[in-house]
């Protein structure tokens, strides 16, 4: 599927590089061709922004099930799926499969398994998978205990210039837990992990990061030491970046009091200051990336004891909307919101996209940042609707999306 002539999409807030500015964007043959003052030409198609932002496409880090109508709903043009499948992304023809299973309305960047069936000991053949399609390289939901293990593959990854994206948590200190440690679990009788479980796995292989000279990339930081060691590190000038999803910038472990399993997440929701401390280092830059954690559940998953359900949520059609709460309540500003949910996840991928400049990909999002809706976890387009948003009115919706520079129904 190409771009058949020409789109010049005018009257817009184009999200550029130096801020929001009112203009237009022409795209051609799949690319930008030009950003700002434009006037369409002849033969170009048009389209009328009516003074919405026009935006990328999100570029979603991290996901675990490539759920095509779900993306499209929250503007999301590229999503790096996680290894954890089944069987797992450990093969070099297996990231070959899933690099081709999106298009041509969607990029999936497979992200390959670090270790042999994520068992945690044996390095995987990275160079092969990064051969066939492989973005970057992922410890999937699970930390790998074996320091030695864990050297190594920095050591490998650095060599062939490759991301590994980590799970924060020290299995040992997590075992069964389903709760951070607190008032909240004591009261519920809900088994339990200590918050420090992620400083601990931080701590960890941030130094063996800087041993191996490679960079690294925490999927999810949520927790006020986490982050600590996080600002720390970059101040001292690592190579480190993570992320956040809007569940722990936006819930509490108070979530989990009526034992919703919709509210049952890995990492699990942590205490009210944790809550305040993630949104602090959304403001001051520790945190890069906001990404959804797209993990739609389905009852067979979610209607069970709290303990015994599965952990995950269905969040890339609410990823855009809840991150611009952010924006409403002045925690950052719009251009910063965009570059969390697309400059930032590209620019870590190494692709050309997340950025509205003459010759990156045409992966535009037209998006009315007021339009109210209600999330409501029967009528989402992802496979399951396991929101903890369920019955929440919030605002932002995308009213247009084009992928290379073809309009994609929504």
């Amino acid at each position: 599927m190409k771009q058949a002539r020409p789109l010049t999409i005018t009257n817009g807030r184009i999200a550029t590089p130096d801020g929001i500015a009112d203009g237009g964007i022409r795209l051609v043959d799949g690319l930008i061709d030009a950003v700002g003052d434009v006037e369409a030409q002849d033969g170009d198609e048009t389209v009328d922004a009516r003074g919405r932002l026009v935006a990328p496409g999100l570029v979603d880090l991290g996901v675990f099930a490539i759920d095509k109508p779900a993306f499209h709903f929250g503007g999301i043009t590229r999503a790096a799926l996680m290894p954890d499948q089944s069987p797992p992304l450990d093969l070099p023809s297996r990231v070959s499969y899933i690099a081709k299973s999106g298009k041509p309305d969607l990029w999936v960047h497979p992200l390959a398994a670090a270790t042999r069936d994520l068992a945690g000991s044996e390095i995987a053949e990275i160079a092969l998978m990064r051969e066939a399609g492989a973005r970057a390289v992922a410890t999937g939901r699970g930390w790998i205990a074996d320091s030695g293990a864990m050297l190594r593959l920095l050591q490998y990854a650095a060599m062939l210039d490759m991301v590994v994206i980590a799970h924060a948590e020290d299995a040992a200190l997590v075992g069964s837990g389903v709760a951070t440690s607190g008032e909240v679990a004591t009261r519920r009788g809900l088994p339990s992990a200590p918050p420090q479980a992620e400083a601990i796995a931080i701590a960890r292989d941030l130094a063996l990061a800087e041993m191996a000279g490679a960079r690294l990339h925490f999927r999810q930081v949520t927790t006020r030491a986490g982050l600590e060691l996080i600002r720390t590190a970059k101040a001292r000038g690592a190579a480190v970046t993570c992320g956040v999803t809007p569940a722990h910038f936006m819930l509490s472990d108070l979530a989990t009091v009526d034992f919703r399993t919709f509210a049952r997440l890995s990492p699990p929701l942590r205490s009210e200051d944790d809550r305040q401390a993630v949104r602090e280092a959304i403001a001051d830059g520790t945190i890069d990336v906001i990404a959804s954690g797209h993990d739609p559940r389905g009852p067979e998953d979610k209607r069970l004891p709290f303990s015994d359900a599965e952990p995950g949520m269905a969040g890339a059609e609410t990823l855009l909307a809840m991150t611009l709460s952010l924006v409403r309540d002045e925690v950052i500003d719009l251009p910063r919101a965009i570059a969390m949910l697309c400059t930032a996840p590209a620019r870590i991928l190494g692709v050309e996209a997340g950025v509205l400049e003459a010759g990156k990909e045409a992966d535009i999002a037209i998006v009315d940042i007021d339009k109210p809706w209600i999330i409501q976890s029967e009528k989402m387009a992802a496979t399951a609707g396991n929101t903890p948003f369920d019955g929440q009115p919030t605002q932002g919706r995308v009213t247009a999306l084009y992928k290379g520079g073809v309009d994609i129904e929504l």
